[in-house]
């Protein structure tokens, strides 16, 4: 059911719509920053266009970075502006607070079909705070301004924030499209999934994953491991990794994680060669290498071409594949085959049928600047963060909500 149509007629109705544009700027441009990335954006639309066409006042509220709950230039919402109007095919009025003056008279002047974006959420130390009582007069006076609200930012509904959680207990609410999409992805992804279920996963930091592999340990027919985070179970098989990162924190959890899976029968892939720099540069020395002979004073930076062959092999046949972090450092070409060579796979497997899920954040923009269109996955997240918890079985506030 879309949001209009559980929210009834919202014609001359002001509705709230909490989307997700945080978007990477670029301020090196000589004038206004310029997105880099506007998949956020363009997920953001169709909610948006289907509110207003439907003749609501639809306000638009979402946060960019992290300030510190007070005004920051670099963080405004105002770069967002052109390309969400250009996107939706109509103009955008914006207000240089959330709640204050220029917020409820920018309200007050809204006709019907008319868009209304407000200034970041987290310029209020209210959003954020972790206490309910120490949201609740932000969350107020942000539900004061709408007659209903539409949750549309998935990469938030982790959060119980006063803009994701408290004002939808304060109107009549409603699911976004892109949230019930996006919940819709996952839980195929977690309620008998199609086998044989893939799950790739990298990144800087495998702290930041500990739970969603325990989880899918006993979900997963394989689990294919690359990025920073691989090196930290290279260590606990017993491997030198010189300069690479490495988390000794995690190293028995992952010998743990190892163990598991020879005895259950889950399968861990882990790489065979690796990529190594001198630098975390793109004009430093290179070296491919087995995993046994990383040099003491090199870093490893990406999977080695043997391992993305492999990783391709392993995906070739899976019907259902989850992927959350690159293979290496994709930003720089030298270091950036590992994670083409998984996106292409995965690619080739969408088109063979396979249900693909790109999960957010640094996958989502790895894909799209190495070239690959969207429509080439089964689907891209908008939240990385809210994917994982998921898959790791936690309850996110933003859709619990809804539950109450």
């Amino acid at each position: 059911m879309s949001a209009i149509a559980s929210l009834g007629d919202v014609r001359g109705k002001r509705v709230l719509v909490r989307s997700d544009l945080n978007v990477p700027l670029n301020y090196d441009t000589g004038g206004a920053p310029e997105i880099t990335d506007d998949g956020r954006v363009r997920a953001s639309v169709p909610t948006i266009k289907e509110l207003a066409e439907a003749g609501a006042r639809v306000i638009v509220c979402a946060h960019l970075g992290r300030p510190k709950g007070a005004p920051e230039d670099k963080f405004s919402l105002a770069p967002v502006v052109p390309r969400l109007a250009e996107l939706l095919g109509r103009p955008v009025a914006f207000a240089t607070d959330t709640v204050g003056e220029s917020a409820q008279q920018a309200v007050a002047d809204l006709q019907d079909g008319q868009v209304l974006l407000l200034e970041n959420l987290r310029f209020n130390p209210g959003e954020t705070a972790k206490a309910e009582e120490d949201r609740a007069e932000f969350a107020g006076a942000l539900a004061g301004l709408a007659d209903a609200y539409v949750s549309d930012g998935f990469g938030v509904v982790h959060r119980a924030q006063a803009s994701v959680y408290d004002v939808a207990k304060r109107l009549p609410s409603a699911m976004g499209g892109l949230v019930k999409t996006e919940v819709d992805v996952l839980k195929r992804l977690t309620d008998n999934p199609e086998r044989p279920y893939a799950v790739v996963l990298g990144g800087a930091k495998v702290a930041d994953k500990l739970a969603v592999i325990d989880n899918l340990l006993g979900k997963a027919d394989r689990l294919l491991i690359g990025g920073g985070m691989v090196f930290t179970f290279l260590a606990a098989q017993g491997h030198e990794v010189g300069k690479s990162l490495l988390d000794t924190d995690s190293i028995e959890a992952c010998r743990g994680y190892l163990a598991r899976a020879a005895e259950t029968g889950v399968e861990i892939v882990l790489p065979v060669d690796v990529v190594c720099g001198r630098e975390f540069d793109a004009d430093t020395e290179i070296v491919t290498v087995p995993v046994d002979q990383i040099p003491a004073d090199m870093m490893g930076l990406d999977i080695g071409p043997e391992s993305a062959r492999t990783y391709a092999e392993k995906l070739a046949d899976a019907r259902t594949v989850f992927w959350n972090g690159p293979m290496g450092a994709f930003e720089m070409a030298p270091f950036a085959a590992g994670t083409k060579a998984v996106a292409q796979a995965l690619a080739e497997a969408t088109a063979a049928g396979a249900l693909t899920v790109v999960g957010g954040g640094d996958s989502a923009a790895a894909v799209r600047q190495l070239g690959f269109a969207d429509d080439r996955f089964g689907h891209i997240s908008t939240g990385g963060g809210a994917s994982l918890e998921y898959l790791e079985g936690k309850e996110l506030p933003g859709i619990t909500v809804f539950d109450d």
